[in-house]
């Protein structure tokens, strides 16, 4: 059951007014290189279109897109002065079917002394809107971070107060949630015992939560020996279901399966590497998969959670359901040597650095791909191109350092 969070004060998208000091929205125009007008405009990459939102707030992160059944396109993210700062908040756009621009990001979602993360929406066979996200002590890491949720009655104008939905300490949310095929809900999850992404990481598993009641209870399936492999996003294909995983350990990305979506095999290795960051996977309307990650991973050393760099973001295609991932083409391959800042594998933490992360992938009904990703911490970035387009392939095999 849901519990009321107090002294939670929550402005719905409609009214938007700041609830804490903060400092002009920042003007990144120079440093992209572009517009960050929410319009879509050729890429430099032929046959892509980009679009950069426009940033509200120093640092943006962790992009999650829905399409609704009107056909429009929702992105949901979290934006502050930076990841696990008391300012972070959770902000929402929305691409109009039919339309070329973004509208202008609302504040959906903040609560000082917490830190808000990884956003996910889901439309409810009802027409409701969930909104589920993470949340924790400012400053304190993810080891006691729990999940909340709020709900939208009119199609996301306006959102009430959260609830807390998961109290386990470290309970964390990053893919979406589905409707399985007797009508049950399944929320994929995964915990984070420590407090960041590396150090004791090796506790992090896997898990997914079931509800046959519309999300009043929800019964726990842990995924098995899923230590070190997190944030599992499901796909349903062929009568069953496929997971795939972030690795810890920065070796690989891995799957698992099952028949019944609570049994599930252990995780094992594809052939696309992980850096310790996330993906995500999108079937098409032709039952491909297209899978969005960074085709990177770190030096592997066994046993040992770490985190490699967050470039090249590229997609993959395959034709059998993930056994092999025939075409691999880049997003974003960073920036040339002499612009980069000075950094550890994953940068200094402040907006610049050489970060293009975090995916989300949806096709749309006119069959375009569309994926919006943190692009350098300033702003979400959002493509879209044709299955196509992944085919041209300038890189035949996934790249491992």
């Amino acid at each position: 059951m849901f519990s009321k969070t107090p002294n939670l004060l929550i402005l719905g998208v409609a009214t938007v007014v700041p609830l804490v000091a903060q400092a002009p929205a920042p003007n990144y125009t120079r440093e992209l290189g572009s517009a960050t007008d929410g319009r879509f405009r050729p890429s430099a990459l032929p046959g892509v279109e980009e679009a950069y939102l426009p940033p509200m707030f120093a640092s943006s992160h962790a992009a999650n897109l829905l399409l609704l059944r009107n056909g429009d396109l929702l992105c949901v993210w979290f934006s502050g002065s930076w990841e696990g700062n008391s300012d972070v908040a959770i902000m929402l756009a929305r691409l109009r079917r039919g339309s070329n621009q973004w509208t202008s990001p609302q504040l959906v979602d903040h609560h000082a002394g917490e830190s808000y993360q990884n956003p996910v929406l889901f439309e409810a066979p009802d027409g409701t809107l969930w909104l589920i996200h993470t949340t924790q002590a400012a400053g304190e890491g993810q080891a006691n971070a729990k999940v909340l949720v709020t709900k939208s009655t009119d199609g996301g104008k306006t959102w009430p107060p959260p609830a807390v939905l998961f109290d386990t300490p470290g309970a964390f949310v990053r893919q979406s949630l589905l409707v399985m095929p007797n009508g049950d809900w399944m929320l994929p999850m995964y915990f984070t015992p420590s407090r960041g992404i590396t150090r004791g990481a090796e506790t992090n598993y896997s898990a997914v939560k079931i509800s046959g009641d519309k999300g009043a209870h929800w019964k726990e399936c842990t995924v098995p020996d899923s230590n070190g492999y997190v944030q599992p996003d499901v796909i349903q294909l062929n009568g069953h279901y496929l997971a795939f995983f972030r690795s810890r350990y920065a070796d690989y990305i891995y799957r698992s399966a099952s028949d019944d979506g609570c049994t599930w095999t252990a995780p094992r290795k594809t052939q696309l590497p992980n850096n310790n960051s996330s993906i995500q996977v999108t079937k098409l309307a032709n039952g491909h998969l297209v899978l969005a990650f960074n085709n990177v991973s770190s030096v592997v050393l066994k046993g040992k959670p770490q985190a490699g760099p967050r470039k090249p973001l590229s997609v993959a295609l395959s034709e059998d359901g993930g056994e092999t991932w025939r075409w691999v083409r880049d997003l974003e391959t960073g920036l040339p040597a002499a612009r980069q800042l000075p950094a550890d594998p994953i940068g200094k933490d402040q907006p610049g650095r050489e970060e293009y992360s975090y995916p989300s992938i949806v096709q749309t009904p006119d069959g375009k791909i569309n994926v919006a990703y943190t692009y350098r911490r300033f702003t979400i970035k959002t493509v879209r191109f044709d299955e196509g387009w992944i085919r041209v392939s300038v890189r035949t095999s996934p790249a491992q350092l």
